[in-house]
């Protein structure tokens, strides 16, 4: 090498040292998520939860190639496809399966976010629990596979009748600590959701989240679970745990479903300095396809137009 071009390299290596150390103007940094500055742009994405087609992946009239060509004709950013969806679900799926479903993602411009499985860690029965830790396991082996960074989770639903909720919850959090142990070893995250289930309040959340303590477990935090006189001061109350969410057109007050006010929840999710996807999820009677459309195009507007504000 010259001394010419060596001096050069050597000029442009200071100048740009004394660039990076410059301090930043003209943006916003009082927001930050685990020390990332927000810059002001869109960290918003969209994506689609299989389950808003579960009765036509169920009856085998759309398969999982059909959902992921929908969610990038659409326009959707990524999408959850519920592990039960995959044949012969609880048992995983052949290599070949989730190999071709990641190549098909990949050639769409889709993202797979997370996968999901059904487990109950609220059941007294230990053989059932560990079977279930099993499970979860077995299925953070296919998220690793498949490309997804998460695996959606429960605490469970059985009825505690006379048992303390925490000991309970101390029993969930133990065997969900075990499973994010193993996830950790696959860069798989753990998405706890809350499903009115033995979660019922954001203060449930609250108190699960603090015996959890693992840095591989977070919150799937479920807008339409919250059955309560404000559900929009619960969701925002919990906000600081989602790793990612189901976002769905209608939410509770108390037990009366109503409309999702979409420009408050899009608030709460820029507030808290949430970057990332926003899933979506419809449920009830009418055609998925319209459905989902429909509250697509709801996200994307608000998402769209708050992002420019």
């Amino acid at each position: 090498m010259s001394v010419k071009r060596r001096d050069l390299i050597k000029k442009m290596t200071l100048a740009a040292a004394g660039f990076a150390a410059m301090p930043l103007t003209g943006i916003d940094t009082s927001k930050a998520v685990n020390g990332i500055k927000d810059a002001g742009v869109n960290l918003l994405k969209i994506s689609l939860n299989a389950y808003s087609f579960n009765t036509l992946l169920r009856n085998g009239s759309m398969s999982l190639d059909d959902l992921l060509e929908f969610s990038a004709t659409t326009g959707f950013d990524g999408l959850d496809i519920t592990g039960y969806y995959f044949p012969g679900y609880p048992l995983v799926p052949s290599d070949d399966l989730i190999y071709h479903l990641r190549k098909k993602a990949f050639r769409l411009g889709l993202d797979l976010g997370c996968l999901g499985v059904r487990n109950d860690f609220t059941n007294s029965d230990s053989d059932k629990r560990s079977a279930d830790r099993q499970l979860v396991k077995d299925w953070v082996v296919v998220a690793h596979k498949i490309g997804a960074p998460g695996l959606r989770i429960f605490s469970g639903n059985q009825p505690q009748n006379n048992i303390p909720w925490i000991k309970t919850a101390e029993q969930v959090a133990a065997d969900i600590r075990e499973c994010a142990d193993f996830a950790a070893g696959y860069g798989v995250m753990l998405a706890l959701q809350n499903h009115n289930d033995f979660l019922k309040t954001s203060a449930d959340v609250e108190k699960l989240m603090s015996i959890i303590d693992h840095e591989w477990v977070g919150l799937m935090l479920d807008i339409g679970s919250y059955r309560t006189a404000d559900p929009y001061s619960d969701i925002a109350s919990n906000v600081k745990h989602a790793i990612t969410w189901q976002i769905k057109e209608k939410v509770y007050i108390n037990d009366k479903q109503v409309d999702t006010d979409m420009d408050r929840i899009i608030d709460i999710v820029r507030d808290s300095g949430y970057r990332g996807y926003l899933p979506l999820e419809t449920l009830g009677e009418g055609d998925p396809y319209l459905k989902v459309k429909t509250l697509y195009e709801k996200v994307k507007k608000v998402v769209s137009t708050s992002a420019s504000a």
